[in-house]
């Protein structure tokens, strides 16, 4: 059972965010520059104020099982992104990309990502409600994705033989190097795009590969499209600067990918037995705030450890 939520407020929503990010970008970036750690902390710290805030006006509006369901898909879909931060960097370091050209990248990598993910989220919820089966395909996707987690990867990821690489370079020409933080520019007569460009390509492909687990596993939680969109919204608001925060302290997460492996696996069940058990939703938030503590904790000690064995 969810709330219908009127057209005019989903308006509402979307014209804030536009506004939110339109300020973010010609207001506070407007010129290209180094995010440092102070700015990015900051304006972690701003996404998330603000997250909480509109979860405060949900709890008022909607009651208390919304709050939580919100905050839930929250935390769920924020710790997943931390991984998706990751290739971010690597995408980054392969592309040479310099620092100040970065934001930008990210920015529009968001923009687009937010558009996909309001796409994936109406078409999982309106297959969903036409054929409540599938609700076991991405429980028993999410287990799968959760196993895969677990196994360990090769760490060489060859980008330059990527098939998105090879086929962006044959549709579009393309120049060698940078020019400024431009994603296009026109030498002789042709408009030829960017390495910038590329990077850009990239980022929205990483996303579309992360929505493909994160999507199932907040549907796995609730299935009411408000709550699934802006839960999602404000956890990819927050993720460029999450990003900037993060690059110093890349090695310093090493478990939380085992508890998001966790995570995932202990949704995909709750999907998969749906029919015969209900679980209520203290009972899923605790599991998840549970494993997700217990992995950064496993972290931080590893590293001290590390740290004081001087490797």
């Amino acid at each position: 059972m969810h709330h219908e939520t009127s057209l005019a407020i989903w308006i509402g929503f979307v014209i804030f965010i536009l506004a939110v990010l339109l300020l973010d970008l010609g207001v506070f970036h407007k010129k290209s520059h180094s995010v440092g750690f102070k700015e990015s902390i900051i304006w972690s710290a701003v996404w998330i104020a603000l997250a909480m805030a509109f979860n405060v006006i949900i709890l008022y509006w909607r009651g208390q099982d919304d709050f939580m369901l919100f905050l839930t898909g929250y935390v769920i879909e924020k710790s997943l992104s931390v991984d998706n931060l990751f290739v971010f960097l690597l995408i980054f370091s392969f592309f040479k990309i310099p620092n100040q050209y970065q934001h930008k990248v990210l920015f529009y990598g968001i923009l687009g990502a937010l558009v996909m993910r309001a796409f994936f989220i109406w078409a999982g919820i309106a297959i969903l409600q036409k054929f409540t089966w599938v609700i076991y395909i991405f429980g028993a996707f999410l287990v799968f994705s959760g196993i895969k987690m677990l196994k360990p990867q090769s760490e060489e990821h060859d980008l330059e033989k990527s098939w998105v690489i090879t086929w962006t370079k044959k549709i579009f020409p393309t120049t060698p190097h940078f020019h400024d933080d431009k994603f296009f520019v026109k030498t002789n007569g042709v408009w030829m795009i960017t390495p910038l460009f590329i990077t850009l390509i990239f980022v929205e492909f990483s996303d579309l590969v992360f929505a493909i687990d994160s999507i199932p596993a907040i549907i796995g939680i609730t299935n009411d499209p408000f709550l699934v969109f802006t839960s999602n919204v404000f956890a990819i608001l927050g993720l460029r600067s999450l990003y900037f925060a993060l690059k110093g302290f890349a090695d310093m997460f090493h478990y939380l990918k085992y508890g998001l492996a966790i995570i995932l696996m202990f949704i995909g069940v709750k999907m998969l037995i749906m029919h015969w058990y209900h679980m209520p939703v203290p009972v899923t938030m605790s599991v998840i705030f549970l494993v997700l503590t217990t992995s950064v904790i496993a972290s931080v000690i590893s590293n001290r450890k590390k740290l004081k064995s001087g490797h």
